[in-house]
């Protein structure tokens, strides 16, 4: 549980081989650190991740919903789902919810026929495709470096590097991010789970 709906600092980058998510692992409740070791970061296929900024519990739900509802699909369809369809998914999920909505902010990314992308969703389900984003109580800070050292082409290394910069630089100044980093690199290759330190 989590006093605030964008508790978290999340963050989405498009590079030239893959997709990086990552946030931070601070859980609060108001200004109680409920816990130091909160998942933010999300496995849904084999090429596709959510990073979810908010609260905890809407956190989870709308994960494990999310997966069951994409191995319905790649069953029914025969297909693995595409990034585009698994955040179309999202997106009516978080609408059909409209009147008692999820409290999160979303970036859903992957790979769809070896192309990078990225989505941001909002609590009511809006779609925004990007090639870099980020949400939450710290998202302004990490925007700010985003913005300043984003560089088309870069490799999911250098997006990893400055994903840990952006949710470092977010940390210092927003009390409600904090602890730990953790990071999906999304290649063709599969998914790949790191962790790196706060400072």
């Amino acid at each position: 549980m989590s006093g605030y709906p964008e508790s978290a600092t999340i963050v989405g980058i498009v590079c030239k081989d893959g997709v990086v998510l990552a946030a931070e692992k601070r859980v609060t409740y108001g200004r109680l650190i409920l816990s130091r070791t909160g998942k933010k970061v999300f496995k849904i296929t084999d090429r596709i991740g959510i990073a979810v900024a908010g609260l905890v519990a809407d956190m989870q739900v709308l994960s494990k919903e999310l997966e069951a509802m994409s191995r319905m699909y790649s069953m029914e369809m025969r297909k693995p789902i595409s990034v585009r369809s698994a955040a179309t998914l999202l997106s009516n999920i978080l609408y059909e919810r409209k009147m008692v909505p999820f409290f999160s902010q979303t970036i859903i990314g992957g790979l769809d026929d070896g192309e990078p992308t990225i989505y941001t969703l909002d609590p009511l389900g809006s779609l925004l495709k990007d090639t870099y984003a980020a949400a939450g109580s710290g998202s302004e800070i990490a925007l700010g470096t985003l913005e300043r050292h984003y560089k088309e082409k870069m490799s999911v290394n250098e997006g990893k590097d400055l994903a840990v910069r952006a949710i470092r630089a977010a940390a210092k100044r927003d009390v409600l991010s904090g602890e730990g980093i953790d990071i999906m690199v999304i290649t063709d290759k599969g998914i790949e789970i790191s962790e790196e330190s706060i400072t």
